[in-house]
């Protein structure tokens, strides 16, 4: 079959670090065309908006949306309206309600709808989902932390209303613990830091349960220098494992089962095409449920100013 023509919306670090050299080694996908306010590509056709873009290029078949989450709707809409089949960066909107109408709405026009996990699609995730379920699970404790000056210099729109803050990794985390454990969780309590100067949390500690009691505890930190921690620890009747390194690496009783090379945004745009091909949609909102709970349940605890 021929490639799916493709288009991106909003041209930042991310599309530059992981969707284009990702896209640039599928087959399956063509990149014809870009819209950004600022960023674009070499050798692409470039607008300012994704109005002017569709407009100009009706050959656009699919499009994947890449900017800050607190605009997101707007521009899913306007794809999904037109006819084409969306990849929504990770998180895949600032609010539940929003992607539930785009989820509707791609059903309606017979497109699909991709709200995109990558941390899902980390080499050993699979094999730790495979472990757990394979074994009785007494504990899990999640250690996600990390230095936002490194990973986020100068970007203000984290710390605005909808842009999420540390909960931008922590979801991450989340969509890992969401996948790979055999029962679903729900929040049971939660601490949320904001800083004083800041609308979006710069720490949270989350508390959940599943349905027979196994208790599961995230510590998300942004304020971690030196080395990063991105961490999933299970207790289990068949040893201690250990889910490090963002899910790159998984070892048991301190010994390594599983390591390959990283592969995520490759992974992410071969399970759009799958879907694209198949005329379905990926939707799941768990990891973003459990934000939304977090800031509906969690106690808020201030901090002093954080500034870049």
């Amino acid at each position: 079959m021929p490639p799916t023509k493709l288009a991106i919306v909003g041209v930042g670090k991310i599309v530059r670090d992981q969707h284009l050299p990702a896209i640039a080694a599928d087959p399956d996908f063509e990149l014809i065309a870009t819209a950004s306010r600022h960023g674009t590509v070499d050798g692409i056709p470039a607008f300012k908006s994704i109005e002017e873009m569709l407009e100009s290029v009706p050959g656009i078949e699919a499009v994947s949306l890449c900017m800050p989450p607190q605009y997101r709707y707007q521009a899913a809409h306007v794809a999904l309206s037109a006819g084409k089949h969306v990849f929504l960066e990770k998180p895949p909107g600032a609010t539940l309600s929003e992607v539930q109408d785009l989820a509707r709405l791609a059903e309606a026009k017979g497109v699909s709808l991709f709200a995109s996990w990558h941390s899902r699609y980390a080499p050993a995730v699979e094999a730790a989902r495979q472990f757990l379920a394979s074994t009785q699970i007494e504990s899990v404790h999640v250690n996600w932390k990390e230095d936002v000056r490194h990973w986020h210099p100068n970007q203000e729109w984290i710390w605005q209303a909808g842009g999420l803050g540390v909960f931008d990794p922590g979801i991450n985390a989340l969509s890992i613990v969401t996948h790979v454990l055999p029962r679903a969780i729900f929040l049971t309590g939660a601490t949320l830091e904001f800083p004083e100067n800041r609308d979006a949390p710069i720490a949270a500690d989350l508390v959940f349960a599943d349905s027979t009691g196994l208790g599961v505890r995230a510590e998300f930190d942004w304020r971690q220098t030196g080395k990063q921690s991105w961490d999933i620890v299970a207790k289990t009747a068949a040893g201690e494992m250990v889910l490090s390194e963002g899910g790159a690496k998984l070892s048991i009783d301190g010994k390594i089962v599983h390591e390959e090379p990283e592969r995520e945004y490759p992974s992410l745009y071969h399970r759009f095409s799958e879907i694209v091909r198949a005329g379905t949609s990926d939707v799941d909102l768990a990891p973003l449920t459990h934000v939304a709970d977090a800031f509906m349940l969690g106690r808020r605890k201030f901090v002093d100013a954080f500034y870049d």
